[in-house]
């Protein structure tokens, strides 16, 4: 039987297109296999990141709407290797994390925790907030001029009234059986605020001076604090007038001043609809180290009373500014005061005198007036900007006993006036923007600390935003490195 042959040209072009077949379906496996890594491993990290920032500090948000990762954990030891552990913590440890950028809310004068202020504003109270207020900036930087004119003023003024003094005392020594010119002294509030401070004549009866104190090398704005680096996206204008104006309305919103402080010790006796909220849990935390807290955010300095103090010379030297210069147009008060002028003058022995000494007699009487206006905010009411024959308070006569503590005058309530924190507002808008963004994170970091015993928070160890380069291997040789961010935003 004659066998059957068959070439094998066909076989071998088989066999070759089978291995051509298996080494393209095994490229393609293992593509698939890296690119699988790769995602997965993205996945992973994206995942393990928001975890991590998931963990905010919740008494800084809870309290001031602000979202920071604490780094220490609760334990006061800070290292960017708390967050890479943790970051392992949520199934990441066969990838290497490196933190490349790193941002806290310290960094550039609070800038993220400006930014993240501003936001909050904005969402839960929009421009109107503020819609009021932008058409009165101008006048508020001429509060600023009128200050720093008016401190030249009382000062040169001062010493016009120690020479009259002199004089009036030379008098008395050299004419023993007449009165002296100083015995009817208009000059009383003057001399009261020249010696002993403003804070000796202005207080309300009811109001209790705070004796509170703080340690200002321990406050963030004076120590040396943890630094970020790298560059990340950050909103513009931050120093914008619309941005100041909203970042005040926070102070003013979730801090303590003179006023606030006074109308919590009688609460009872406030109406309903007072300016100024007491939020309900308040009886229930620990009482903060500041009763003043936007004084201190205005003048930073580390009592109660100097803070108190500084902000209501600045208020005594505005009122002063404009209670002189309407009292100066007042034909009827500058009669007054040139009669009681010439009176003493006569009594020195120099009528020449009568004119300076009028002048000095209208000055003293608008800074009675300021006193008694300084007293009505404190008290929780209102003053106009400007007075009129209607609104002055103070009479001459008023203004011999004005300081010497037997006078009770304390000022009435206008309803459409301007009250002790629209004095803040001012005050708070003309200050350095950087200052106040760190005084105000001074606040935070010490109630935080003092409210809920929480003594490892420090605001240079909250983190915001971070940027971080993550490496996976792949195979022995075989590595894949990619970036990842997140930020509170």
């Amino acid at each position: 039987m004659k066998s059957i042959q068959y070439r094998g040209e066909i076989t071998a072009f088989l066999s070759l297109m089978f291995v051509l077949m298996i080494s393209f379906t095994a490229g393609i496996l293992e593509a698939s296999v890296i690119q699988s890594s790769k995602s997965m491993s993205r996945l992973e990290t994206d995942r393990a990141v928001f975890s991590v920032f998931g963990e905010y500090q919740r008494k800084l948000m809870e309290e001031y709407h602000v979202f920071a990762l604490e780094g220490s954990y609760g334990t006061g030891d800070y290292s960017e290797d708390n967050i890479v552990r943790r970051m392992h913590y949520y199934e990441t440890g066969n990838i290497e994390h490196e933190i490349t950028d790193i941002q806290y809310l310290t960094d550039n004068s609070g800038q993220a925790f400006r930014e993240q202020v501003l936001a909050y504003m904005e969402q839960k109270y929009g421009i109107s907030l503020i819609r009021n207020f932008t058409g009165l900036t101008a006048e508020w930087e001429e509060c600023r001029i009128q200050e720093n004119k008016m401190k030249e003023e009382n000062k040169n003024t001062v010493e016009d009234i120690r020479e009259l003094e002199v004089m009036s005392a030379e008098n008395k020594e050299e004419s023993s059986g007449n009165e002296s010119a100083m015995d009817t002294d208009p000059f009383g509030c003057v001399n009261a605020i020249e010696n002993a401070g403003i804070l000796s004549i202005v207080l309300p009866r009811n109001m209790k001076l705070s004796g509170k104190t703080i340690n200002l090398s321990s406050q963030l704005s004076y120590r040396n604090l943890i630094t970020g680096r790298g560059n990340f996206p950050s909103r513009v204008n931050m120093a914008g007038m619309e941005e100041k104006l909203l970042f005040n309305e926070y102070v003013l919103e979730n801090f303590l001043c003179a006023v606030s402080e006074s109308e919590m010790e009688s609460a009872d006796s406030k109406p309903e609809d007072s300016e100024v909220k007491v939020s309900d849990d308040t009886s229930s935390r620990k009482e903060r180290s500041l009763s003043y807290e936007t004084e201190y955010i205005i003048s930073g300095k580390n009592s109660d009373k100097e803070n108190l103090e500084a902000v209501l010379m600045k208020i005594y030297l505005i009122r002063l500014a404009l209670n002189y210069t309407y009292i100066l147009g007042d034909e009827e008060k500058k009669a007054e005061a040139g009669a009681l002028a010439g009176a003493l003058s006569l009594l020195i022995l120099n009528p020449e005198l009568s004119e300076m000494i009028k002048q000095l007699v209208l000055f003293a009487w608008a800074a009675g007036e300021s006193v008694v206006d300084i007293r009505t905010l404190l008290a929780g009411n209102r003053i106009p900007a400007v007075k009129d024959r209607e609104s002055w308070q103070v009479s001459l006569g008023s203004l011999l006993t004005l300081g010497n503590g037997s006078e009770q005058i304390e000022g009435e309530n206008q309803e459409n006036g301007m009250s002790y924190k629209d004095y803040l507002r001012i005050f708070l808008f003309l200050s350095d923007t950087g200052k106040i963004t760190m005084r105000t994170l001074d606040r935070v970091e010490e109630n935080i600390n003092k409210e809920f015993e929480m003594e490892f928070f420090r605001a240079d160890q909250c983190v915001s935003k971070i940027q971080m380069d993550n490496t996976i291997q792949i195979y022995d040789e075989l590595t894949y490195r990619y970036p990842v961010y997140f930020g509170y935003e």
